[in-house]
């Protein structure tokens, strides 16, 4: 194209003129009844999450790299923090063990960005439980149908959906829950896409910045709908422009924004949303499923760990390069936040700890001999008719020195819309993460009344933070 060609025709109505309409429609109060308890059930499974990881060491640095004194919460700590390193903070903390939230159909973790960025924007503005629902199912819909529009192809390009497609669901969240007209609303939106960022290289050796995704999105929602309320003028074409969002992190102009914008506010695609039953990647929570099952066989059917020759696979095309290569390096994962990522590990220590909690992905499981001797037999096989990311499924045969052949399948992840965990699961999970992260069932038990009342009156988080 010479200099003098004449730039691309605008459109009349840009897509986030149109997201921002549809957002800003949305009304807390005639909400369906299963789109409000799933909110409370994301704020539920963030609450808890925050908790566990308070005193980890990822979070320990984090915390220390910011000034402290505030007027936010940093779910867990004592003391206050701007609402940007509050948010930066729980977000997180939130994504950190990777046992959040998920929406197969991208995939990306929801609730670890927007239950944060609106918790922290709502406290520092003065705003009201209902305009903290109202932002928080405004900016989950909106996150999991983002990542329907160019499916795979953002981490196919080698960025982190979560991290892209979040700072600019966290945006739309706060810019609901602030209140911002629609050209404020648009301003952010378009100041966040310049904020966008978030690469996989974490992938490498386990390194801690795939944690830090969710809390800088999370944070850059709260910035940009500031800069927004503000007037401060950005490109209304931020999705679909020639130099927007998709073609810059998923080199394509041609998305599917009927995915992002249709039936929007009635058709609730944050309902299809997975809550983990393990502390892993979500990839993985289908093989776990499998390696539990042979688990319980081996007891009934006589044989152990050390009888298995060979473990064969079926896996997803798109699962390659997260969960199983290098593959040698997934055999024996370098640390316990990079034994997650890796299939072998997963299935070992599910078949021979019988678990796959907080408490499996730990220094001394990733160099536990048993365990890495059965990830080392571990290989695979790329199934072309496998579903993902419609579904995410899980395959493992073991194969025995014996000669039998022992195989289990799960079709579905758990946790969602096939195997729904109950409020008494999600409860019991997120008593567990409290307990993990040092408090006691007093403790525990008020900031579980506090998540089950808040979007009803005032936004106080005093029982999200130790007394």
């Amino acid at each position: 194209m010479s200099q003098n060609a004449p730039a691309a025709a605008l459109p009349e109505v840009s897509v986030a003129e149109r997201l921002v309409d549809l957002a800003l429609a949305i009304d807390p109060k005639t909400l369906p009844q299963a789109v409000r308890e799933q909110a409370e059930f994301l704020l539920l499974d963030v609450a808890g999450l925050c908790v566990a990881a308070r005193d980890t060491d990822y979070i320990r640095a984090l915390a220390g790299a910011v000034d402290g004194g505030g007027p936010a919460t940093a779910i867990g700590h004592a003391g206050g923090f701007s609402a940007e390193d509050a948010a930066l903070i729980n977000g997180t903390a939130a994504h950190g063990e990777d046992f959040d939230d998920t929406y197969e159909g991208g995939p990306v973790h929801s609730a670890t960005v927007i239950v944060p960025a609106v918790l922290a924007a709502c406290e520092r503005f003065g705003r009201d439980g209902q305009s903290a629902l109202a932002g928080v199912v405004a900016g989950t819909e909106a996150l999991c149908r983002m990542s329907r529009v160019v499916p795979k192809a953002i981490h196919r390009s080698g960025f982190h959906p979560t991290a892209i497609l979040g700072t600019m669901a966290a945006t739309l969240a706060v810019s609901v829950a602030l209140g911002l007209n629609r050209r404020q609303a648009v301003d952010a939106l378009g100041t966040a896409g310049s904020m966008a960022s978030g690469i996989i290289e974490y992938l490498a050796e386990g390194s801690w910045t795939k944690r830090l995704h969710a809390g800088w999105a999370a944070q850059c929602g709260v910035r940009a709908a500031r800069i927004g309320r503000q007037g401060f003028f950005s490109p209304r074409t931020v999705f679909e422009g020639t130099h927007g969002l998709y073609n810059g992190f998923a080199h394509s102009t041609e998305g599917d924004y009927g995915a992002l914008l249709d039936g929007f506010g009635s058709d609730w695609t944050m309902l299809s949303i997975t809550f983990k039953p393990y502390a892993t990647g979500t990839m993985n929570q289908p093989y776990i499923d499998c390696a539990l099952r042979l688990a319980r066989r081996a007891r009934t059917e006589g044989f152990t760990a050390e009888d298995v020759v060979d473990v064969l696979c079926e896996t997803a095309e798109g699962y390659v390069h997260r969960l199983w290569e290098p593959l040698p390096s997934k055999h024996r994962p370098a640390t316990e936040y990079g034994a997650k990522f890796s299939a072998p590990f997963n299935i070992a220590v599910g078949f021979i700890t019988g678990a796959a909690g907080l408490d499996a992905f730990t220094p001394a499981t990733v160099r536990d001999e048993r365990i890495l001797a059965l990830a080392s037999k571990v290989r695979y096989v790329v199934d072309p008719d496998n579903p993902y990311p419609r579904a995410y499924t899980g395959h493992v045969r073991f194969t025995l020195a014996d000669g039998r052949v022992i195989e289990e399948r799960q079709p579905f992840i758990r946790g969602g819309v096939h195997a729904p965990l109950s409020r008494e699961e999600l409860e019991s999970k997120f008593r567990g993460n409290t307990a993990y992260g040092g408090w006691d069932d007093a403790a525990s038990g008020r900031l579980l009344s506090a998540t089950r009342s808040l979007f009803d009156g005032a936004v106080d988080l005093a029982a999200f933070r130790p007394t």
